[in-house]
């Protein structure tokens, strides 16, 4: 009998806050988010804005909902900034995580990008503009994963980013080649998509080895068409509604879990989908994304159980 796949299911609480945009369930209470993900049944939360800043009480305000800190995300600037200076800014944030006893961090690259302009469209998104460039960012990266694992023992999980200067899929091919191993990839199904991946999946299988952690987003394809064609910036885009849930758009999921059930992943698989509570209520929406990923993951095992 083949072993139970090793993965956690955990959530993002812009499924009830939104950090960027405050007005998508700014006024709803930290705790509310931690009871309903706990009652739901997942496993562990990824951080955001309300959460405690001491690690201490941050670890505290998670043992009193029985929820695990999944990771955090960590808005670099080595696109346009120095590895001096990030080896400084980063000290408060990975302590924390480190404290959490977190494997991964998500790294965003903030510098340059558009994707809190809510008036600036996508097509207005920073880029590197010669060879050099890319390899001075990717020897800073090799150089601050290293750094992270060997301090903090923590990975560095880099998220490609609508807005950012890695968007497309032709942005992560060339991250992935220019960065070693020091340098893991956060998956992102829903930015996938919203980048240019016409399927996730052929993306994903691409670079199965460089994988150390998962956001599961689902689009609604109309949206994301609408979105291109008129040139919206990213947070137009989600409050139009181009994010929800696994099971609520057009990726198919059955598809993704398989294939990094099959490489072997073991890590979190996280639902995030910016989404407008005020249309998608968030306990409704967070439940019918554990359901998806739950009822894939228990197939997968039942088939694991069936193999002698």
């Amino acid at each position: 009998m083949m072993k139970p796949w090793n993965v956690r299911i955990g959530i993002n609480p812009i499924s009830w806050s939104n950090d960027d945009l405050p007005s998508l369930g700014g006024e709803t209470p930290l705790e509310t988010a931690l009871s309903e993900g706990a009652e739901i049944g997942f496993e562990g939360f990824e951080l955001g804005g309300k959460f405690p800043s001491d690690p201490q009480a941050l670890k505290a305000k998670l043992a009193e909902y029985g929820v695990a800190c999944v990771s955090g995300w960590y808005s670099g600037r080595l696109a346009e900034g120095t590895l001096a200076d990030e080896l400084v800014n980063c000290v408060a944030h990975m302590t924390k995580l480190q404290v959490q006893g977190c494997k991964v961090v998500v790294y965003g690259e903030v510098a340059g990008s558009v994707q809190g302009q809510i008036d600036t469209p996508l097509s207005k998104r920073p880029h590197f503009t010669s060879d050099a460039l890319w390899k001075g960012y990717a020897q800073r990266l090799n150089a601050f994963g290293a750094h992270l694992k060997s301090t903090y023992g923590i990975t560095l999980a880099y998220h490609h980013h609508m807005g950012a200067y890695v968007q497309s899929p032709e942005d992560v091919d060339r991250l992935m080649a220019e960065t070693d191993a020091s340098v893991g990839l956060l998956f992102d199904t829903g930015h996938a998509y919203f980048g240019g991946a016409a399927d996730p999946l052929v993306l994903l299988k691409k670079h199965l080895k460089r994988i150390v952690h998962v956001h599961c987003k689902d689009v609604r394809a109309d949206v994301v068409t609408t979105a291109r064609n008129r040139h919206w910036a990213f947070l137009q885009g989600v409050i139009n509604g181009t994010f929800t849930v696994p099971g609520d758009g057009a990726i198919d999921f059955d598809a993704i879990l398989s294939t990094l059930n099959g490489a072997g992943y073991e890590g979190w698989l996280v639902v995030e989908a910016e989404q407008d509570p005020a249309v998608a209520p968030s306990y409704q929406y967070a439940k019918k994304g554990y359901d998806t990923l739950r009822g894939i993951v228990d197939r997968i095992n039942a088939q694991h159980a069936k193999v002698a």
